[in-house]
């Protein structure tokens, strides 16, 4: 078996564009792109209240819908503690963020091709011992740029927010946060934690997805609120 098998089932949208889940993708595709107040949603970073939450999904199968709709996207893992997009689409991982952040390297020395037409990914890259000082870092802004230049949407896979502050650092440079939220195991309390982080740390605009949503007996789902100030009471009571 491929070392990828295991997370290449949860890569949906590729796997099984028909699918209810892959619909469910598509959804939260044009909900974002309706999201922006500006209409440019061109960096947007996916993080959660803590791990197991599913965010490195959440990213891996956007990025593949909306590289289905004839643009060009970039994954860019910035789990530098406990990266995962190199197993996603069974990419080498020796050469990544860490070293477009150490060295000087071109971007497209860091940048890989997917099985996905339009989709690239730039891994993690080797862990290093100081990846805050490295996220949030000048050298991290202008990487950004020079994606922002070259893709249409870039999506950037953050550690979650309460164990870090990886993903507080990175939330001022994206257009947009999604915080992915896990039905039945995601505690309010840490979601209002997580986004009272981001929203102290200057996000632009954040939404929220529901992962792992059972509706109408149609298997898992994922739901989508484009709220700055969720989650609140009433989006709690939408969860199954």
């Amino acid at each position: 078996m491929s070392r990828s098998d295991g997370k290449e089932r949860k890569l949906f949208s590729h796997i099984r564009p028909k699918s209810a889940i892959a619909e469910a993708f598509r959804t939260l595709r044009t909900n974002i792109s309706f999201s922006s107040s500006s209409g440019l949603n061109r960096t947007i970073l996916v993080t959660s209240p803590g791990p197991e939450d599913g965010k490195s999904t959440v990213t891996s199968n956007l990025g593949v819908v909306i590289a289905q709709a004839e643009s060009r996207v970039l994954i860019v893992d910035c789990d530098l503690r406990k990266p995962v997009m190199h197993k996603y689409f069974d990419l080498d991982n020796r050469v990544g963020l860490t070293n477009l952040l150490v060295q000087d390297l071109a971007l497209d020395e860091a940048v890989n091709a997917t099985g996905v037409e339009g989709l690239h990914v730039i891994t993690s890259g080797p862990i290093p011992p100081n990846p805050s000082e490295l996220l949030g870092s000048a050298k991290m802004a202008e990487i950004l740029a020079r994606v922002s230049a070259e893709y249409d949407v870039a999506l950037l896979d953050a550690p979650p927010v309460i164990a870090v502050t990886d993903a507080a650092l990175l939330a001022p440079m994206a257009d947009s946060v999604l915080l992915v939220l896990k039905s039945g195991s995601s505690r309010i309390e840490m979601a209002r934690a997580a986004r009272d982080q981001l929203q102290k740390a200057n996000a632009k605009s954040i939404g929220v997805v529901l992962n792992e949503a059972r509706m109408h007996g149609d298997g898992n789902y994922y739901y989508y609120y484009g709220a700055k100030d969720a989650p609140s009471e009433e989006k709690q009571a939408a969860e199954p």
